[in-house]
């Protein structure tokens, strides 16, 4: 049976595996796009979180080249969704789970060891965020257990698959859109236990007849 101690041992084992600890990221975001490099370091992402603030150029850009405004993003990207670790954990070590992350992490993966890495850095960050029973984007992205880079490199065209229907240009295809579905996405796709089936009422009895 899949319990909360084993999702915790199997989120341990994942960081193990990039033998960091989750404070490693210090720069969640380096944009790896049209011919220019920028490092958007964690501090830039909890001041804006906090305030609205941008104080980061890289960051700038991004909203601007998302489709969203930066109020939009803000309050997309702190809006928490309650979940269940278990059933996190269900789904993102699941076949499907597996498949889903690795489609998330079509242009968005570890910087140095790039896509060999990315599913298990990603689902990391998700299963350590769902711990409390709620998740975020800002949780998520602050949970990154390495440098994630977004790409455009040949290999990867820079635009991501935002897990959510009915989106058009920008909004279906940018890094700071689909950070503002993805806690939605996970919290929809966890694989919840079965509730357990209500127990039959037990025969009553037949009455005892008297002897007279």
């Amino acid at each position: 049976m899949f319990t909360r101690l084993a999702a915790g041992v199997l989120a341990a084992a994942s960081l193990t595996t990039l033998a960091v600890s989750a404070e490693a990221a210090k720069h969640p975001v380096r944009w790896k796009t049209g011919g220019a490099v920028w490092s958007t370091n964690s501090s830039a992402f909890k001041t804006f979180f906090a305030d609205g603030e941008i104080t980061d150029r890289g960051l700038q850009g991004g909203i601007n080249n998302s489709g969203w405004t930066a109020e939009e993003i803000q309050e997309g990207m702190t809006r928490s969704y309650e979940v269940d670790l278990v059933g996190v954990s269900r789904f993102l070590y699941s076949s499907d789970g597996v498949a889903f992350l690795e489609d998330q992490t079509k242009s968005y993966y570890p910087y140095w060891m790039k896509q060999k890495t990315a599913v298990v850095a990603l689902r990391s960050a998700i299963i350590l965020d769902a711990a409390d029973g709620q998740i975020s984007s800002a949780g998520i992205l602050n949970a990154l257990p390495v440098d994630f880079a977004l790409a455009d490199n040949g290999a990867s065209d820079g635009s991501q698959n935002v897990c959510k229907d009915g989106l058009d240009g920008a909004q279906a295809t940018s890094l700071m859109s689909w950070y503002v579905f993805l806690p939605a996405c996970v919290q929809a796709k966890q694989i919840l236990p079965a509730a357990p089936a209500p127990r039959a009422a037990a025969p009553m009895a037949a009455p005892v007849r008297g002897l007279w």
